[in-house]
């Protein structure tokens, strides 16, 4: 049977380390060597032990490969230093998590100036994330002890690879009080005003995006974990500085400056939408509205964002009314002189998200500044942007299914006042129905004149008479 013959043929891995003159990078043009670093082969793993070795490893993925090599091979070694470094094995992790100086070798990393590599720094990310999730302990003490590590996040931020690794170090750490010391440290360090300073219209784009990234998922992480540990005996540091009145002011005025910035403004108003989320939304561009009078949300939209938000709805107004200036865009069938724009479609979401929080004071702001009608008129005139169509959906259908009262009780017609302005502004201001109306008509004589056009409006019309009928 075929079982008698020894068909094994041993790694060529294993004959290399019987030599005693064998280099790391002999071992490394192996195209074995990491699948028997992942198995654990003991004569590999102890060579990779030495510490020369390790330094070499961790060498290879903070310092720039020499410029004369061959692009096809240049990131060869820091790509596979990387995999073997974090292949899991706990003898490699034990060693780089306790050994300083090989520590202090990756830290060097961050020392290097702005921009730094992406692909080195995607390594460097890599390797530190996996030893903050096997040995919390060391590396955080090890952290700690560096005065500038937060300094040296802020400066690279704009690389995706470290705002990756700082919301590891938010969400990899496991023991309960190591973690609340991580939260407070970071608190101390005053990361959250940091990364709102970064939203700025004097920084660029990748800053933008990354702080304002780093911020969103802050809020998530910290509302998962309250949410999962009901009686935690400490809030969460980092959420509760940033609901703070000052700093949602800071992270507001730093956008409404004389020179309008797009990215600044877009990235500022996905911070406040993750802060006004009550649950996440099943998916993108939808919110899942719950039956008048209930509520399933965990929890609920801290006041004073609200009033941080309402303080500055009519600079929001008046984005709607002029946007950032955007090119001209030609498209097939026409030229869009402005188009929407990404300003003006989150302007949107945001007074979406705050009509689903039903606010008396906010409703009254929308209506004396006639937010509704200027929404609208970007809906009949932006015949085929199905993005802003949708959001716009989405405060109409807010608005219909409002909770209210129909009784004839005057008290009741007083507590159920604030309730119903917006619904009285939406059809006897905003006249929706008579605009609905003539768009439809103006799209059936194109369509009777051969046009074609899509009947854009129709599923609107269809969805929100239905849920209005409904609610009354």
């Amino acid at each position: 049977m075929f079982w008698k013959f020894d068909l094994h043929s041993s790694s060529h891995i294993d004959t290399l380390l019987e030599r005693d003159e064998v280099t790391l990078k002999e071992l490394m043009d192996e195209e074995d060597i990491l699948q028997e670093c992942k198995a654990q082969n003991r004569k590999l793993v102890e060579f990779l032990l030495k510490s020369e070795c390790l330094e070499d490893l961790v060498t290879y993925i903070t310092e720039e490969p020499p410029q004369d090599m061959d692009e096809k091979i240049r990131y060869k070694y820091p790509n596979l230093s990387c995999e073997l470094l974090t292949s899991d094995v706990s003898q490699i992790n034990d060693r780089l998590g306790e050994d300083e100086s090989l520590l202090k070798r990756l830290y060097s990393f961050l020392l290097n100036d702005s921009p730094l590599n992406p692909l080195l720094a995607s390594f460097f990310s890599k390797v530190l994330s996996i030893l903050i999730s096997r040995k919390p302990e060391q590396i955080v003490a090890f952290l700690k002890k560096k005065d500038d590590f937060v300094d040296l996040i802020i400066k690279h931020i704009g690389t995706s690879a470290i705002m990756d690794l700082l919301l590891r170090l938010l969400t990899c750490i496991e023991p309960p009080q190591l973690r609340q010391d991580v939260l407070n440290w970071l608190n101390e360090e005053k990361i959250i005003q940091r990364l709102v300073e970064l939203v700025h219209p004097s920084q660029d784009e990748d800053r933008h995006s990354n702080a304002s990234q780093s911020l969103c998922e802050i809020i998530r992480l910290s509302r998962d974990q309250l949410l999962q540990v009901q009686n935690s005996p400490e809030p969460d540091p980092l959420l509760a500085t940033l609901e703070k009145q000052e700093i949602l002011e800071q992270l507001l005025s730093n956008i409404f400056l004389k020179e309008k910035n797009e990215s600044a403004i877009v990235s500022a108003i996905q911070i406040l939408l993750t802060l006004l989320e009550t649950r996440r939304p099943a998916f993108e561009g939808h919110i899942d509205l719950c039956p008048p009078g209930l509520n399933h949300s965990a929890f609920s939209v801290n006041k004073t964002v609200l009033t941080a938000i309402q303080e500055k709805l009519p600079s929001f107004h008046q984005l709607l009314l002029d946007p950032p200036k955007t090119d001209v865009m030609k498209t097939t069938w026409g030229v869009l002189d402005p188009p929407v724009g990404n300003t003006r479609l989150h302007v949107i979401r945001l007074i979406a998200s705050l009509l689903q929080t039903n606010t008396h004071s906010i409703n009254i702001e929308l209506i004396e500044l006639n937010t509704i009608g200027v929404i609208l008129d970007m809906f009949f005139k932006y015949t085929w942007n199905n993005f802003l169509h949708t959001q716009v959906e989405i405060c109409i259908a807010l608005i219909l299914a409002s909770p209210g009262d129909s009784t004839d009780s005057l008290i009741s017609e007083q507590n159920s006042a604030g309730e119903h302005i917006l619904l009285r502004h939406l059809f006897l201001k905003c006249h929706l129905i008579d605009r609905i109306l003539e768009a439809w008509a103006l799209n059936e004589k194109r369509q009777s004149e051969g046009g074609g056009e899509k009947m854009w409006i129709h599923g609107t019309l269809n969805k929100n008479s239905k849920l209005h009928s409904s609610q009354h």
